[in-house]
């Protein structure tokens, strides 16, 4: 009779292992549903500074304003009988 309750337990044990530890089992389902929200939340990610780069795009295509405000900030350029002032803050003197 003992012998008979350890073969059943070790079928049961045998018959678990794939389930737990096979190719397609909860161990490989956990990792995977893991992994999926990890590529779910970097997506959103992606999509927000996708629709922003779409609204910039939009904007230079569209409108002046926002390639003059470009040209000044990042290349300094200033209009025509325009007076550029820049003012150079001295580091203060320690004490």
């Amino acid at each position: 009779m003992k012998i008979l309750a350890a073969i059943l337990g070790s079928l049961v044990v045998l018959i678990q292992y794939p389930l737990w530890l096979g190719k397609g089992g909860w161990l490989r389902v956990w990792d995977v549903e893991r992994q999926l929200a990890e590529d779910r939340n970097r997506n959103q990610q992606l999509r927000f500074r996708n629709a922003a780069l779409a609204a910039e795009v939009r904007d230079l295509k569209e409108g002046l304003e926002a390639i003059e405000e470009r040209a000044r900030f990042e290349q300094g350029m200033v209009k025509k009988d325009e007076i550029f002032f820049q003012i150079i803050e001295t580091p203060a003197a320690p004490r």
